[in-house]
């Protein structure tokens, strides 16, 4: 047999719900994790922004760590 058999997980780009948008997520709306609070936290400190005043749910805190990860990596 000559055929190869295909690796989804081998593809540099799988075709997967890994990449949702967060406006979409069913527990988009749930509080943010403290996995999150503490990356959020750290990336605030090294844009020199003040820390997160009030509740971010997971959603908000997701846009929020792509947005500094954006801005800090230029």
């Amino acid at each position: 047999m000559t055929d190869t058999l295909h690796h989804p997980k081998l593809d540099e780009h799988p075709g997967s719900n890994t990449e949702k948008d967060p406006d979409n997520w069913v527990s988009g709306d749930d509080p943010m994790t403290g996995a999150q609070a503490s990356y959020l936290t750290t990336l605030l400190e090294e844009a020199g922004e003040p820390p997160i005043e009030g509740d971010l749910s997971k959603a908000e805190a997701s846009k929020r760590i792509d947005t500094l990860q954006d801005r800090l990596s230029r």
